[in-house]
């Protein structure tokens, strides 16, 4: 497996990986919240605005994209924010593709973040991801590469 730059002839392995990688996370959200918060949230199917959300940040100005190559298919993508006031880096998203979750792709395209992030300048790196069963295996890995967490609680109701 190499990790190179995103290049726009990545988007549709990209956006289908990514897909296919979050479908059991948002079955879990549905699941964990109110039926009304979470239609607040993803009005449409949330494949459409999830397919929106990976199309903008790979086309966005203040993002770093790269992408897990294994035999010349698109195996899994990172995305990375800066903020040059903080010194903070932010992986912003980032997804492996289901059938290969589990090898460690995960893990190398978020320390090859971290090394990124050190050779810019930055001093504090920060995820974030969600407290439901389907972000256990995100919240596994974070820690695996030495993330701490910074508890917090966001909670919503109907009005």
């Amino acid at each position: 497996m190499q990790i190179e730059p995103y290049d726009p002839h990545h988007l549709d392995a990209v956006v289908c990986l990514s897909l296919r990688a979050w479908t059991p996370v948002f079955e879990s959200i549905q699941n964990s919240i109110d039926a009304d918060v979470y239609r607040a949230f993803y009005p449409d199917n949330w494949r459409v605005s999830q397919q929106k959300a990976v199309e903008d940040v790979c086309a966005a100005e203040d993002t770093n994209v790269w992408v897990a190559i294994d035999a010349d298919s698109a195996v899994g993508f990172v995305a990375v924010k800066l903020d040059a006031e903080s010194l903070m880096g932010e992986i912003y998203m980032v997804a492996v593709d289901p059938d290969l979750q589990g090898q460690g792709i995960g893990s190398a395209l978020i320390e090859f973040a971290l090394a990124w992030m050190k050779d810019t300048g930055m001093s504090v790196a920060m995820v974030e991801t969600g407290g439901d069963p389907g972000h256990d295996l995100a919240r596994r890995t974070y820690e695996k590469v030495g993330f701490k967490l910074w508890p917090v609680a966001r909670y919503f109701k109907k009005l």
